[in-house]
């Protein structure tokens, strides 16, 4: 199933950037000039995600943007039509990530059909269920051409791992921590041993490592390992710190992918 997500991994491209922002975060229009900003960085895939009222993996910062963003009034159906304005001037990826709830509640193949149709790629829900997956969601997702991400850690069986690597068109996020989402300053040890470990596993698909990169060295080091490397929180700080929102995102994403 190509699309622009399998278009970025068939590349050959290195050191592949994917940036998770909140919609509707930190004002309710913010979505569509931060996925701009990231694309002039060098950004190679953008995440952009649908807020929930209780995000159980997430870490204070993301927390923290989520009820911001719900605050300013944000919702998926003017989530999609926020991805349609980005589709006018940017061709990244799109994904979406976020808890299945919102999904359920807007009916899944309504939802399908109506993120593919406004350009989304992709989408990554944490708590949905491989087996609810491959019975309700995969037929109906491929039909409308979108690609599913799967999460393993550092506790996922390597059989999990092979039957989600099986079942996976697109990229793995290879979580770095059995923990919430946060930015960390390095890896320890243990993690590179489980980042080696899944290198040495010669999966099928490429795989991304996500939860605690902040910086261009812990970019790099994920970036050693796996395809490359996912930012959220980190990216979720500068953001509520910016008085200039689409220079301190571009600014940002080229960081990460320059060497000081």
């Amino acid at each position: 199933m190509k699309n622009r997500i399998t278009d970025v991994f068939a590349s050959g491209k290195k050191n592949i950037l994917s940036v998770y922002y909140t919609a509707g975060f930190p004002t309710l229009n913010s979505t569509v000039a931060i996925a701009e900003a990231l694309e002039k960085g060098g950004a190679d895939i953008i995440e952009i995600g649908i807020p929930y009222s209780d995000p159980v993996a997430d870490g204070p910062t993301i927390q923290e943007s989520n009820k911001i963003a719900l605050d300013n009034g944000i919702n998926l159906p003017m989530i999609l039509e926020q991805v349609k304005t980005i589709r006018k001037t940017v061709k990244l990826p799109i994904i979406l990530m976020g808890y299945v709830n919102p999904v359920i509640q807007y009916g899944i193949e309504k939802f399908a059909k109506d993120a593919s149709a406004a350009g989304v790629d992709g989408v990554i829900l944490p708590d949905l269920p491989m087996d609810a997956f491959l019975e309700e969601y995969k037929p109906v997702f491929d039909a409308v051409n979108l690609s599913n991400t799967f999460l393993i850690s550092p506790t996922t069986s390597e059989e999990r791992i092979r039957r989600i690597d099986a079942v996976t068109e697109g990229f793995i996020y290879a979580v770095s921590a059995s923990s919430i989402t946060g930015a960390k300053a390095d890896f320890a040890g243990p993690q590179l041993q489980y980042f080696d470990k899944l290198k040495q596993m010669k999966l099928k698909n490429p795989f991304l490592i996500g939860f605690g990169i902040s910086n261009n060295a812990t970019f790099a080091t994920a970036s050693s390992y796996g395809a490359g490397a996912i930012v959220g929180s980190a990216f979720i700080n500068v953001l509520k710190a910016s008085t200039n929102i689409s220079a301190d995102a571009q600014a940002f994403a080229t960081s990460l992918k320059t060497k000081a």
